[in-house]
């Protein structure tokens, strides 16, 4: 019997070294991937003045004008590929525009002045834009009038009518889904373009215009007015508003 304990007494004392060393063992590699992932930087850090933050997640840096986008794209080319943007024909005219309002709203940013739209117009809260006039809401929807400004948030192109085409299809962010464009005015504008246009989403619309000027900064400047049919009495400010864009002097 003693043989029997002793040889049972040896076998807990291998089992009891083999749990010790299980425990002391360091973690296997794949245990660390459980944590969080971060992508890898794209390029090695530069010694040299971090870059200036954008506008708004949707602002990127301009490239050269007629820079691919896609293998076989470029940014007109996108543009024209979409249903929600027709073409801009001939038979789209000018619209004439009344005198510019003497008060202004300066935005240092984009180089540019525009009209201090008169009431019910009033300033508000800018972010993710520059400068922002709005309506006051109108009971029953989340849609109301608005004018802002910012550096243009779309790429350049080398003819300023291309680059306000982009910029009116961009301004389909701002509009409820399933918007679309129908041209109501084209036109050049001093250093820039304008595009006046209607905006149909299911039963409704509304108006908005953008103008795009050479301000004088890194990028061109972008006004945008949007009004909803809801507030239709303040399409007659529309024209003041896109009269007045000028560079800020």
């Amino acid at each position: 019997m003693r043989v029997v304990y002793r040889g049972l007494a040896a076998v807990a004392i291998v089992v009891a070294v083999a749990v010790t060393l299980v425990v002391v063992l360091p973690s296997e590699p794949d245990e660390v991937a459980a944590g969080p992932v971060t992508a890898p930087p794209a390029a090695p850090p530069s010694s040299g003045p971090a870059p200036t933050p954008t506008l708004s997640p949707t602002e990127t840096a301009a490239p050269s004008p007629g820079v691919t986008l896609a293998p076989g794209y470029t940014a007109m080319e996108a543009l024209y590929a979409d249903p929600r943007v027709p073409r801009l024909t001939r038979a789209v005219k000018r619209m004439s525009l009344p005198a510019p309002s003497r008060k202004v709203v300066k935005d240092t940013r984009s180089g540019l002045a525009v009209p201090k739209l008169p009431k019910p117009w009033k300033t508000h809260g800018a972010a993710p834009f520059t400068t922002k006039q709005v309506l006051p809401r109108t009971r029953g929807t989340s849609l109301r009038g608005m004018f802002v400004t910012c550096p243009l948030p779309i790429l350049e192109q080398q003819e300023p009518r291309d680059t306000a085409l982009l910029a009116a299809r961009w301004t389909l962010n701002h509009h409820p889904k399933g918007a679309k464009i129908s041209w109501l005015a084209s036109q050049p504008v001093k250093r820039g373009w304008m595009l006046v246009y209607r905006v149909t989403y299911g039963k409704r619309t509304s108006r908005a215009a953008v103008v795009v000027v050479d301000g004088g900064m890194s990028k061109p400047g972008l006004a945008f007015v949007t009004v909803p049919d809801s507030q239709r009495k303040q399409w007659r400010d529309m024209g003041r508003a896109v009269s007045g864009v000028r560079v800020l002097g």
